[in-house]
């Protein structure tokens, strides 16, 4: 049986890689408050009451693609869709097409931004790569209107930023909730990383202004990592409650482990949903 992503492409070292990982959600982080289509996380609940719990159901099912051989990563792919398809019924609406290219579309983005960021420059045909093994996730979700190359895609990825995003209601509630579950500190940190990946549009409706600091830190956490150091560097600055999960994160592991919970619990989507309505 073949693998879904050869062993050695550069996809499996973006994903077997617990710091690009982390910068990787960091940026997906400040995307997903600004989508136009956040109001379907929050009819699941998930994101505003477990961000770091879903960041870490979200990784487990991208490394059990990225990591599997292709039978069991289509069948990966199925199960997120029936997932969706779920939640569609209990909403009683249909997700736009646009939201799902958009959550693929950040995972290339910043799978590319994350990577360069903390090891090196990909080369286009490494590019090319990430975007390939993620079209070809979306064309088995049915989606349609996906670009047919890296060149086409950085145009579409463009025009979805521009059409996409607003700072709403959603936002400021998704960053509160951030605070809420990181502290004051480790939010302060995670505002510092995001500035360092996202694309202008966003860093523009966010307001994040400078990245001096974040760049500061980013070559204290290089240098730890020279020194050997930053696994405790680490685990002082990650909540330690998800110690064992961050260093799953490395070479696919956190794919074998169980869950502890479900990804979407359907009675707690309506719940959340009657919620919602009285917001």
């Amino acid at each position: 049986m073949n693998d879904f992503v050869d062993k050695h492409s550069i996809v499996r070292k973006i994903w077997g890689n617990s710091d690009v990982i982390l910068f990787i959600f960091a940026g997906s982080a400040a995307e997903f408050a600004l989508n136009k289509a956040v109001d379907w996380l929050y009819f699941t609940g998930k994101i505003p009451s477990d961000p770091l719990g879903r960041l870490f159901s979200t990784v487990r099912y991208a490394q059990m693609i990225v990591f599997a051989d292709g039978e069991s990563a289509i069948k990966t792919i199925d199960q997120i869709s029936s997932i969706h398809q779920g939640v569609e019924q209990s909403r009683g609406a249909r997700i736009p097409d646009w939201a799902y290219r958009d959550v693929l579309y950040m995972l290339i983005d910043y799978g590319v931004v994350a990577y360069e960021l903390l090891e090196r420059k990909l080369s286009l045909e490494e590019k090319e790569e990430v975007f390939n093994v993620f079209s070809e996730v979306g064309l088995r979700m049915g989606l349609k209107d996906l670009p047919r190359d890296y060149a086409s895609w950085l145009q579409s990825r463009e025009e979805h930023l521009q059409a996409d995003l607003v700072n709403g209601h959603y936002t400021a509630d998704l960053f509160k909730q951030y605070k809420k579950h990181l502290g004051g500190t480790r939010y302060r940190i995670l505002l510092e990383c995001q500035k360092l990946v996202v694309p202008a549009k966003v860093s523009e409706l966010l307001h994040f202004g400078s990245s001096a600091k974040g760049k500061i830190l980013l070559n204290l956490y290089l240098l730890s990592r020279k020194l050997k150091i930053d696994g405790l560097v680490k685990h002082i600055l990650l909540p330690a409650e998800y110690s064992e999960q961050i260093h799953a994160l490395n070479n696919g592991a956190l794919a074998k482990a169980k869950p502890k919970t479900d990804s979407i619990n359907h009675a707690r989507a309506y719940h959340a949903n009657k919620k919602l309505q009285g917001m």
